[in-house]
């Protein structure tokens, strides 16, 4: 997906917008990967409805951080680690990047597991006897196929994540009691809330999306630059549309989000089942829309945003190791032959993270971990990006916006006070159990 140059004077608006979309879709549509869907779904099936704020709340704080993203790539034509790198201590910059690489290798391990789930629910083929051949069709993809092209497919398959709202009317929810968990948020202070909540904020603020954000705006302007001979430059009608591209990203992340919190709880939580084991019980939430349709349903969203995430975390990750590392040739443009180390960190994080699937653990809970570890990563991350984009010698006159200030500061901190909260309940057990 690309975003093309500034559109002439006699487009329509709209059309403009919709020409413009391209990284923030993309980006929105893999922030609902299988880790997502599982961090969700346990949500409503654990707590109901009392989770269905977080949705509202973490739109305006997500589409600020990926936008804050965004402008940084586009304005500097470097990504997140290069300028950390270059204008900060390598103290910095080596264990941010060392930190993403393992929260992405674990995270690429449990979708790729989570592939292998979806694609059980529809053959009888054991999940791990289906593993390595889907990460070696990933990695060929990769390597000799076009990401774009396959992004598109995957983010159209996503939308049957959609189902979920149909799900959820289907399943007559307590609409009175929707309406409470939607506008009167609860915040209970317990192991299992507060863990919950981190898990939500880990896997909808996810760190691997903020380097891949900005990565992918410089791939944009030097796609530009090779396909058309112009500079996409930071002007403010093309702010404007990375601004509509990544917004309309975020909503489309979001809105599935909350329907399938409210599926779940609606579902699962209402019938006593509140602890998902297997990709099975997870589908069961769309039964009420799909009946016996449920598991393939659940199956392709699973198996689509799992081929649409995982080739994201693995190349993020290069992204990062091969800009502190300066190496000239760091692009799924180039071939593989002409970038061997930045495809060969690609292939490595694929491949631990394929043996990571081979240790036993449950599919389910492995990417319910993962997105609490993300949580964990998020706001130190975010403090370090928040210095870029206020950093006059980098960002130039485009610094941020008070408003993205006011949106990223008030992220970072709530990760960082979840983070906190979290590690505070495991220590003292049973300590905190109030409730407002």
């Amino acid at each position: 997906m690309n975003r093309t140059i500034t559109p002439t004077r006699n487009h329509h608006r709209l059309y403009r917008h919709l020409r413009s979309l391209g990284p923030g879709i993309i980006t929105g549509a893999s922030d609902d990967d299988p880790s997502g869907v599982a961090t969700y779904a346990q949500a409503g099936a654990a707590l109901g409805y009392a989770t269905l704020w977080t949705a509202l709340v973490t739109f305006p704080m997500m589409a600020a951080v990926q936008l804050i993203c965004a402008r940084i790539g586009l304005v500097t034509g470097k990504g997140i680690s290069s300028l950390l790198h270059q204008h900060y201590s390598a103290r910095i910059s080596y264990p941010a990047v060392l930190a993403l690489v393992i929260a992405n290798t674990i995270n690429a391990g449990t979708d790729l597991g989570a592939i292998a789930a979806g694609i059980n629910l529809l053959l009888p083929v054991p999940i791990l006897v289906l593993v390595g051949p889907i990460a070696l069709l990933i990695l060929l993809i990769q390597f000799f196929g076009s990401y774009r092209f396959i992004a598109r497919i995957f983010s159209w398959l996503s939308l049957a994540l959609f189902a979920y709202i149909g799900a959820a009317f289907c399943a007559k929810p307590d609409w009175p009691a929707v309406l409470k968990g939607t506008f009167l948020p609860t915040i209970r202070v317990d192991g299992m809330f507060v863990e919950t909540l981190l898990a939500i904020c880990g896997t909808t603020i996810s760190p691997y999306l903020f380097f891949w954000q900005a990565s992918q705006e410089v791939e944009e302007k030097a796609h530009v630059a090779k396909r058309y001979g112009r500079k996409l430059t930071a002007n403010a009608e093309n702010l404007a549309n990375v601004a509509w591209d990544v917004n309309l990203g975020m909503l489309f992340s979001n809105v599935v989000m909350y329907f399938i919190i409210l599926a779940t709880a609606a579902t699962l939580h209402e019938s006593g089942q509140t602890d998902i084991q297997t990709a099975t019980e997870a589908a069961e939430a769309l039964r009420p829309l799909a009946g016996g349709a449920a598991t393939i349903l659940f199956a392709v969203g699973l198996i689509s945003t799992g081929f649409l995430t995982v080739p994201i975390l693995t190349t993020s990750a290069a992204y990062a190791v091969a800009e502190v590392a300066h190496w000239k040739r760091r692009s799924l443009d180039e071939k593989p032959w002409q970038a061997m180390k930045f495809y060969f960190v690609i292939a490595a994080i694929t491949l631990i993270g394929l043996a990571l699937n081979f240790t036993g653990i449950n599919p389910m809970k492995a990417l319910y971990w993962t997105a609490v570890i993300n949580g964990f990563l998020a706001g130190p991350l975010l403090v370090l990006i928040l210095r870029i984009a206020n950093n006059k010698t980098i960002m130039k006159k485009s610094i941020n916006r008070p408003l993205l200030n006011i949106l990223g500061w008030t992220t970072t901190v709530v990760m960082l006070l979840s983070a906190l909260g979290l590690v505070v309940t495991w220590i003292f057990p049973g300590f905190f159990s109030s409730e407002f």
